[in-house]
């Protein structure tokens, strides 16, 4: 019996599992209501009929009372009984003495032997004065009555009896029109029970759908607005934060796939400046080892050609103390910001001295240098990187351009000072623009080392702009050459 109330309780909860919450909600909702209204109507049922049988009983203790009285004036019972009128249908009427032995009814005619001194009504009677029984049967007449007992002053007990007849049903029988009414609130409270619990079951499930995906971890960002009140407001509460926690989360995983990049980066740079480094190395200390192992195996060398071997030693030593400086300034750029101190200078100036001290080498190599940069130009940077993107351009323009001017021009343009230095030289072919920046990247690596150039500086003038948070272009000139644009935030 254990095992089959387990299998069909088990059955009942798989069976209620799969009913939505809405619909669950609903039910219970249901439930409560039928068994309140129910509960409420049974007992308003019972007063309803009670009071009605109070009522009959009093209209019949009215009867009693009259007949104790005409008793007591010495009227026969037999011809009180027959100028009563019963208040519903005809009137029974009997006597118990003392000892609860009747000694009269009018229904049977003769006195009954039967001790009635058990019966509730007359035990009611004794002891409260009046009494009455709803329903009971009769075994002498073979009917069944609704009994009034009223006990009086000698102990007399006159009990009237009403026959349970159509009458008497119709009498005691509770008013329909109320459980009617009762049944229409009832059907009422379950529609508008519906509706409520299906709104409230919708907001739930949309929270369990949510708390599951949200579980999951998946991706949520388009979830419909919850209805505007308490837990539509709760609700979309609740959504807003966990989209605000998933976005922050996206964007610290980002940022760190960023930083990780960058890192990543910042390794592939130095690796390869590293193995740039070396390679650049190479040359020059080995054409100085070179020299220096000849001077020193052959003393009796004539002073012409050992000064050549000693001029061929310098140069490359000078080419060495350039790289030197540019890999430090580039390493100093790599470290970013906090490493380089920034103050508030005049660009103009800057760039007058720079071209000032370019003026020598441009005039070695026929070129002019056409300066039109108006002061002040007031940025917040540092001297010594700005005047070595000046430095970097106009030298790169004298030593491989193979023009004869260098032009440099500045403009103001919604407080973003704007420098173009350009040159009216051969310029390169397209496919080595997007790689001028690029560190150790040549156009001509057989002449670019023959002038001593270093490979650095293009990447030293993109990386100290970055710094100071602009930028920098580079494009070909319709008349030849080329022409850089830095784009600087002024003061």
């Amino acid at each position: 019996m254990a095992a089959i109330l387990s299998h069909v309780q088990a059955t009942v909860m798989s069976l209620w599992s799969k009913v939505s919450y809405p619909s669950r909600l609903f039910l219970w909702l249901l439930c409560y209501s039928l068994l309140m209204v129910g509960g409420f109507v049974a007992y308003q049922y019972g007063r309803e009929k009670e009071f009605k049988a109070e009522e009959l009983n009093l209209r019949l203790q009215l009867v009693n009372e009259r007949i104790l009285t005409d008793l007591g004036d010495g009227i026969d019972i037999g011809t009180i009984v027959r100028g009563s009128d019963s208040p519903s249908g005809k009137l029974r009427v009997s006597l118990i003495d003392r000892n609860g032995r009747m000694v009269y009814d009018n229904f049977t005619g003769n006195p009954d032997s039967a001790d009635h001194s058990r019966r509730s009504e007359v035990i009611g009677a004794r002891t409260r004065g009046n009494a009455y029984t709803v329903r009971r049967h009769s075994a002498s007449t073979g009917d069944t009555y609704f009994y009034s007992a009223t006990c009086g002053d000698d102990g007399m007990i006159v009990r009237t009896a009403v026959p349970y007849d159509v009458s008497l049903l119709e009498l005691l029988e509770a008013d329909y029109g109320f459980l009617r009414i009762m049944g229409l609130m009832t059907v009422l409270m379950c529609v508008l029970g519906f509706f409520a619990t299906r709104r409230i079951g919708s907001h739930i499930s949309r929270l369990s759908d949510f708390a599951s995906k949200a579980e999951r971890g998946e991706k949520i960002y388009d979830t419909a607005p919850f209805p505007n009140d308490e837990l539509g407001r709760i609700s979309n509460n609740i959504v807003r934060l966990y989209a605000r926690l998933q976005q922050a989360v996206s964007d610290r995983d980002r940022e760190h796939r960023e930083a990780l990049r960058q890192q990543q980066e910042k390794e592939r740079i130095k690796k390869q400046l590293t193995n740039n480094i070396n390679h650049e190395l190479k040359t020059p200390v080995a054409s100085i080892g070179v020299c220096v192992e000849t001077l020193i195996a052959h003393p009796e060398m004539d002073i012409a050609k050992r000064n050549e071997f000693l001029r061929h030693c310098q140069a490359n030593s000078d080419r060495l103390k350039r790289l030197l400086t540019d890999v430090s300034m580039i390493t100093r750029l790599d470290d970013g910001g906090n490493a380089v101190a920034m103050e508030i200078i005049d660009l103009a100036a800057v760039i007058g001295e720079v071209v000032d001290e370019c003026i020598p080498l441009a005039d070695t190599k026929d070129m002019t240098i056409d300066c039109d940069v108006k002061s002040p130009l007031m940025i917040k940077g540092n001297q010594a990187l700005l005047s070595s993107v000046f430095r970097n351009l106009i030298d790169n323009a004298v030593a491989y351009s193979g023009g004869n001017k260098i032009d440099i021009r500045s403009v103001i343009i919604d407080s973003k000072i704007i420098v173009i230095v350009a040159d009216n030289g051969a310029g390169v072919a397209d496919e080595h623009l997007p790689r001028l920046f690029e560190r150790f990247y040549r156009v001509d690596k057989g002449r670019s080392r023959a002038a001593g150039g270093t490979g650095l500086g293009l990447a030293i003038v993109k990386n100290a702009v970055i710094l100071h948070g602009g930028t920098v272009g580079v494009a070909k000139r319709s008349s030849g050459g080329l022409i850089f644009t830095i784009t600087l935030s002024g003061l």
